[in-house]
């Protein structure tokens, strides 16, 4: 879904979106930021709905505790119909993850006809609340003043899958390969090292495969002394499974003979440098590598950042 919403931005299509995910904040894990999200996205993208968005807020202060319902029609729908937003506005909203979505506890009137004592809360479902994402999705779906295709994406899973076998599996594999390119011992590398870089990949393909990558393309030492590099590079912080991810890149930044080049190198590729569509006419297509050495005042042979 993400490669989705890149190739909708790559061809100018309005996106917003929004995913869910258990593993991340609980504003992602829950249902309580998906309306102000997707209201947040869809005025950014049309700057005539940021008056009306604004208003209904100052209007009810309490309304990002009711209801996916009523936000959805005081925060998206009632604007959209007062702005009146043309029908040839083509955009695409992209949810996933709804099967990850948890329950969120609070007593909520619209959800419940049975009230509870003073001081308790209604006990909820994670079932009632993606229920009520889908219904909400549907009824703006209905509603002619909406004027986005939706698309949701979501993937129960019967069996839990375990990408550690795998990991596993494409690690021993890689290391073969590199052992015989450079005439390494069948031994290396140990057991133990494998369960460490299993442990540091918290289940996601790309640390293996960057850490692969670092070790069979960098120019700056053995595999070997390249490995016990990668082993040496410890995280600020371990809450995030990508924590071990995140400082690795550091790593390799700042490992470039000259760690700024190599960023500023990221930036204009991405085109987040300011001034890029006021140097290069044509701002749909990369730039040639020389008027990019050009613009960075680099050397020769400096494209290999």
């Amino acid at each position: 879904m993400g490669s989705v919403a890149d190739t909708c931005k790559q061809d100018r299509v309005l996106v917003v979106t929004f995913f869910f995910a258990s593993y991340a904040s609980p504003d992602r894990r829950r249902k309580t930021a998906f309306i102000p999200t997707l209201a947040y996205q869809i005025a950014q993208q049309l700057p005539v709905l940021k008056d009306p968005v604004s208003q209904a807020i100052q209007d009810d202060p309490l309304l990002f505790k009711k209801n996916l319902h009523v936000q959805m029609k005081a925060l998206i729908l009632m604007p959209l119909r007062q702005v009146a937003v043309e029908s040839k506005v083509s955009g695409i909203v992209l949810v996933d993850g709804v099967d990850e979505c948890e329950a969120e506890q609070f007593f909520d009137s619209h959800v419940s006809p049975v009230s509870p004592r003073a001081g308790e809360s209604i006990e909820r479902t994670k079932d009632q609340d993606q229920l009520e994402i889908l219904e909400v999705l549907l009824e703006a779906a209905l509603d002619p003043a909406f004027p986005f295709r939706i698309v949701i994406a979501s993937r129960p899973e019967h069996e839990k899958y375990n990408p550690n076998a795998d990991i596993i599996l494409f690690l021993q594999a890689k290391f073969s390969i590199i052992r015989r390119r450079y005439n390494l011992s069948p031994s290396w590398p140990s057991q133990e090292i494998l369960d460490i870089l299993l442990d540091q990949a918290s289940g996601q393909f790309i640390y293996p495969a960057t850490v692969i990558r670092y070790i069979t393309t960098s120019r700056h030492g053995s595999p070997q002394t390249l490995l016990d590099q990668v082993l040496k590079v410890k995280p600020s912080s371990g809450t995030n499974p990508f924590s071990h991810l995140d400082a690795f890149y550091t790593h390799i930044l700042q490992s470039a003979p000259n760690p700024i080049l190599a960023v500023k190198w990221l930036w204009i590729i991405k085109g987040d440098i300011h001034g890029w569509y006021s140097i290069f006419p044509d701002e749909h297509s990369t730039p040639a590598a020389l008027l990019v050495n050009l613009f960075l005042q680099t050397d020769d042979g400096d494209a290999d950042y």
